[in-house]
């Protein structure tokens, strides 16, 4: 009994938050409401309420799973060394790429601009810290430096995807690292 309710519910929660996708890609966030997400997905409004409290609150459940999925993906390298970097970029490049439709429509102007923020911090709290700490460099030059590369390889991977991910993970980590190694090696 209770693995067919477990069922049910992560079937809700599913099409919940494809219906949402599927309007996050025609419009912002601000214009959709709890009612056209749950006749896209055919849901009743009290079956929507009993998992979450608004729109907003399934588009940040969506965007915390993304994050900690990245998280985990990141916490499993060491970035002092130049070919985990690579490494860890490549791994969050198949990461995207594995979600491309989610990740494009989080991304994308109908996105929710907090995400793309709690990305980039994510990003700079894992590779520019630690890269800054090993080169020695001053606290608030290593700021500017690293806003600059995160912000850079965002735009990238957002420009990447909507280019229907032309290049491989492989390929797009490389150009990635080394303009970043370009821009950080230009001030040992």
């Amino acid at each position: 009994m209770t693995s067919k309710l477990d069922r049910r519910k992560k079937y809700t929660r599913m099409v919940l938050k494809d219906s949402l996708m599927k309007l996050l890609k025609e419009k912002q966030i601000s214009t959709i409401t709890v009612k056209e997400i749950c006749e896209l997905a055919d849901i009743n409004r009290s079956s929507f309420y009993s998992h979450y409290s608004d729109q907003y609150d399934l588009l940040y459940k969506m965007e915390e799973e993304i994050i900690e999925d990245m998280n985990k993906t990141l916490s499993s390298y060491n970035f002092t060394k130049e070919e985990e970097a690579l490494q860890m970029t490549k791994k969050i490049l198949e990461y995207i790429a594995t979600n491309s439709d989610i990740c494009q429509t989080l991304l994308s102007e109908h996105g929710d601009p907090s995400f793309q923020k709690r990305v980039m911090s994510l990003t700079h709290q894992f590779t520019m810290k630690n890269w800054m700490t090993v080169n020695n460099l001053d606290q608030k030059i290593s700021e500017y430096i690293s806003l600059f590369v995160v912000s850079g390889s965002i735009h990238a991977i957002k420009s990447w995807l909507d280019n229907g991910m032309d290049k491989s993970p492989k390929e797009m980590a490389e150009i990635i690292n080394n303009i970043s190694n370009k821009v950080l090696s230009s001030l040992r």
